[in-house]
Order: structure tokens, then sequence, then C-alpha cells
């Protein structure tokens, strides 16, 4: 988000009059206490994959398998169906974007292959802006995520650090998304979430912007820097958890709870293009 600047050379009254009164006119939409606005132009973390082969190893790391190793159970807790590699079939740097691909193969015990990378221990934040520029994939039972979680979750296990899910897409709806929090008392099924539908448009037919401006007490919730939705803690039904520290997931699941699985028309592979993540704090 850019911060918006004026620049004028008045040369009569009556320029300057009417410049005075269009400053008071912005001025006056940009004080409306029904939305919290922040500016957060200062860059902290920035990855344009633009070095061909696997990820940053500084800024990035793997999930891999079923989610069995992190103690969940098979299916990483959503009865998801891909098993999740460090192999470039499922995931690469090259010209210019990350890509995540889902395949159709057995692989260790499953039918799908895929990938999941993380932040964690990284690139972790309290508050800010959080995008990404990306192009998803589209078919029944394609899950495709951006998302965060707080940085405590081995301390206090989810949902009690928190989750804050910046993009989540329905491959069989390829015009609508989803931004949900999930914290204690609201998780799961019973999440806060609300859908955005693009108008007129395909999730998987170009590039859209995904992203969060989050603070002390509210989140709000962009695409293309339209803003959606914004929540505080009056619209969460328990514990608001989103005052330390979350770092960033991307990843593209096959089947799960919130998708279904994939039917006989849904095609393999399928890839989720990532052209950048950028993370920005407010001006110090």
């Amino acid at each position: 988000m850019q911060t918006p600047f004026f620049y004028n050379t008045f040369k009569s009254p009556t320029a300057l009059m009417l410049s005075l009164a269009l400053v008071l006119l912005v001025v006056g939409c940009e004080t409306d206490e029904t939305q919290t606005v922040t500016t957060f132009n200062n860059l902290t973390f920035e990855d344009n994959f633009d070095t061909d082969g696997p990820i940053d190893a500084a800024s990035w790391n793997y999930d891999l398998g079923d989610g069995t190793a992190n103690g969940l159970p098979a299916g990483w807790g959503n009865n998801e169906s891909q098993y999740y590699t460090d192999r470039p079939e499922n995931i690469k740097v090259e010209g210019g974007m990350l890509h995540i691909t889902a395949r159709q193969e057995s692989f260790q015990g499953a039918a799908y292959t895929s990938a999941r990378i993380t932040t964690k221990g990284k690139i972790q934040q309290r508050y800010g802006r959080f995008e990404a520029r990306m192009q998803l994939p589209w078919g029944q039972g394609i899950w495709p995520a951006f998302w965060l979680l707080g940085s405590n979750i081995d301390e206090v296990s989810w949902p009690q650090c928190g989750e804050i899910d910046i993009m989540e897409y329905r491959g069989q709806a390829p015009s609508t998304l989803v931004g949900t929090v999930h914290g204690p008392g609201y998780s799961g099924g019973q999440a806060v979430s609300k859908e955005y539908v693009l108008p007129s448009d395909r999730f998987d037919t170009g590039f859209h912007i995904f992203g969060i401006e989050w603070g002390p007490e509210y989140i709000n919730f962009y695409v293309d820097d339209v803003l959606y939705n914004q929540l505080t803690p009056e619209d969460v039904p328990g514990e608001w958890v989103y005052d330390q520290p979350f770092y960033i997931l991307l990843n593209l699941a096959v089947g799960g709870n919130f998708v279904g699985p994939p039917n006989a028309n849904t095609a393999f592979p399928q890839t989720m293009l990532v052209d950048y993540v950028r993370v920005y704090e407010g001006a110090k």
C-alpha cells in the first residue's frame, strides 16, 4: 500500500481554495471511525523468487509428510489426501515464480503429492501488512492457502496460538475465497470468516494480491487492495490472541474437510504460482 501525497504549485487564490477543499474532503473520508486503517510502509521481508532452484533456506522451511511427524493424525488434522515433499516435482523456484504443484501419484502410501513451506523460527512478526501476489489452481478438491500461525504454537498448541488465514480457496469455486481467524473457542467449523467473490473473473486465470493489515485489536482483509472485512476483538466469541509474532505458511492441499475429495473431473497436475511474498511494518 502506498502512502498518498500531494504536490501542488498554486498560481491563484482560487486554485488554493479548491486545493484546500480537496484536502479537507480527503481528511474527512480518512477519519471514518467505523474503519481502522494504518499505513505500513517499512518493508521488513521480501521474497521475489528470482533465483531458480530450491526455496531460500534462510527464510523458508519445508513441512514434510502426512502430518503424523508433527503429532497430527494422518491428513494434517483435516483429512487431507496429499503427502508433502521437498522434491522439485512438487516445489521449485523457476522463471521468477515459486511453483507449488499437486500431483496424482502413489507416494509413501498417499495418492497425491504436494508441498508446504513455512517461515517458522526465521521470519516472524507482530502486526504489519502481509501480502502475496499469486495465481491459484482450480478443480474439485484443490485447496491452496496463504496463512499465518502464532509463533508460540509449540508452547500453547493450536488454536490457542491463533491462526490467520489470509487466503483459503476451494478449487471448485474459482471466483470465491475465504479470509478467516481461528482461536480458542472459535476454531475449525466454528472459525470466524468471510467470503470474497471476485467480480466477473476467476482466481485461476490471472494474478491477484492477497493481504492483511494487522494492528492492535484489528485485522483487515484485502484482495487487490480492496478491503472486504475487518475483525476486532468484539467480532470473535473467545479470546483475542493476535498480539504476538506470527509466521507465514504457503501450501497446496488435496482433499480435506474444507473442499472434499477430488473427483473424476479434477485435472492433475495443478500448480499454485507465487510471484512474491512481502511483509511491512509501520514507520518508526
